[in-house]
């Protein structure tokens, strides 16, 4: 059930991103490069924390890598939504609009058996 919305309606992106979504991807990212240097430092016998550096640097790495891979992901479900939005827009009589149910129309009629 889509709330009688067209399949246009649907696709048309028409919905608005948290305050997270562009802190998301290098938060994390950063958090896991982070801990995977502490992880790197216990594994040789080290110190958690010795060599800061590396734990910056792997931080500041692995949250751009992080950021550009959140970015090529966005191009590329915007790629694919556009070339849905387009044939539907070139085969509307392959997507007629749904029309609306109800619970009552859709479910059964159910009797406990005791």
């Amino acid at each position: 059930m889509y709330g009688g919305k067209s399949p246009d309606e649907l696709l048309s992106g028409s919905f608005s991103k948290s305050w997270l979504h562009d802190k998301w991807a290098p938060l994390v990212g950063g958090l896991f490069g982070f801990v995977g240097a502490c992880y790197v430092n216990y594994g040789t016998g080290r110190p958690p924390l010795s060599g800061i550096q590396k734990h910056i640097a792997a931080a500041l790495a692995v949250g751009a890598a992080c950021t550009m891979i959140d970015k090529w992901r966005d191009a590329h479900f915007a790629e694919k939504d556009a070339t849905l939005r387009h044939y539907i827009s070139l085969h509307p009589e392959d997507f007629p609009t749904p029309e609306r149910k109800k619970y009552a129309d859709v479910l059964e009629y159910w009797q406990p058996i005791r």
